[in-house]
């Protein structure tokens, strides 16, 4: 039964999740003189006193996001943090609180949500935040987890999506693909086990690519890091989604286009000989795998020489003009335009429909 007759229907597939985003969001008017940044970035951003606010919200669904056959609440729990506070990172800011709210279905017990609690605790301890607050309520089916995060920033630190300039340094820290190659190597696991549950995982020497996966770490260490260095990035986001639609959100926001290089991409050795077991190429798995949860930042040439030294951080490319458009730079001088074909929860929703 249709909720609404008489009405043209638009699968949600057709927009995808950014779709939809400027689809709900296009007639959104601010009106506080308090609200200096509202939806379009990491992190929505407030101004009180001589701090700004910076706030932000994440949902994980059951089926959608995780998969509990093969993630621990307590790893769960975890993540469900540290994914808001990278949104933070990407912002140049610091978190301070977070609230999480939960919608949980009666085949979880008391003793299952205490265990999902102390991976939040611990991530909370780890990067000293509190928890303040929450919501719990019922659901017919799965687990949602809903975790807002608030922090603070000095004003002249804020970095957006929309100020990367022409000429400016790509970086990125860390590397690209692990976390993709870890849910493929628990997925293989998984329908093995359920053809023959008699099998046991074989996990062995996959610990990173798995961790990366279902313990990932917010990079506020390189906030840090650039700060100490009186760095302010020009723009940044941090990569959830593959480096591919990351860098096309910089560009598309700033009205600039962009030159990446393969052979600047880093990529760890056990992703890149997993992938290549798999039959994958490891620069594809780096542009669009996603949940690597790193930061890409754009920095005037200038800074070059505070960077370049700067241990996890890669030079990766450089901002050009729009009409240049968004490509990739093989290792034999190829050159192939940028597409995001990274992961898209409505998508993946309607192929396990």
């Amino acid at each position: 039964m249709e909720l609404f007759e008489n009405v043209e229907r638009t699968e949600l597939s057709e927009l995808g999740e950014f779709g939809l985003i400027n689809l709900l969001t296009k007639n959104i008017e601010l009106t506080n003189k308090s609200t200096i940044k509202g939806v379009g970035d990491d992190a929505a951003v407030l101004d009180v006193d001589s701090k700004k606010i910076l706030i932000s919200t994440d949902i994980l669904t059951e089926g959608v996001h995780f998969d509990l056959a093969y993630t621990p609440l307590k790893h769960l729990g975890y993540k469900s943090v540290v994914v808001n506070l990278s949104d933070i990172a990407a912002m140049n800011g610091k978190p301070e609180q977070i609230t999480v709210s939960l919608a949980v279905s009666n085949r979880f017990s008391v003793e299952a949500l205490e265990e999902l609690y102390e991976g939040i605790f611990m991530a909370c301890k780890r990067y000293g935040v509190d928890l303040i607050g929450g919501d719990t309520t019922t659901s017919k089916s799965g687990l949602f987890i809903s975790v807002t995060v608030v922090g603070k920033a000095a004003e002249e630190k804020i970095t957006y999506r929309n100020g990367a300039k022409k000429g400016d340094l790509i970086c990125v820290s860390g590397d690209l693909g692990a976390a993709y190659i870890g849910l493929m190597i628990l997925e293989r696991e998984k329908r093995v086990f359920e053809v023959n549950s008699e099998i046991q995982p074989d996990l062995d020497g996959f610990d990173y690519v798995l961790e990366r996966h279902l313990k990932p770490e917010p990079r506020l260490d390189i906030v840090e890091k650039l700060n100490n260095l009186a760095i302010v990035p020009n723009s940044m986001i941090d990569i959830s989604d593959g480096l591919a639609s990351e860098i096309m959100h910089i560009c598309n926001q700033s009205k600039v286009g962009c030159r990446l290089f393969e052979d600047k991409i880093p990529i760890d050795i056990q992703t890149e000989d997993t992938a290549k077991k798999f039959g994958l190429v490891p620069v594809t798995i780096a542009l669009n795998g996603g949940e690597d949860y790193e930061l890409l930042f754009t920095v005037p040439q200038e800074d070059f020489e505070k960077i370049k030294n700067i241990e996890e951080i890669s030079i990766i490319g450089y901002i050009t003009d729009a009409a240049e458009g968004m490509s990739l730079i093989t290792k034999d001088e190829k050159v192939f335009e940028l597409k995001a074909q990274g992961w898209d929860a409505w998508l993946k929703q309607e192929q396990r429909s």
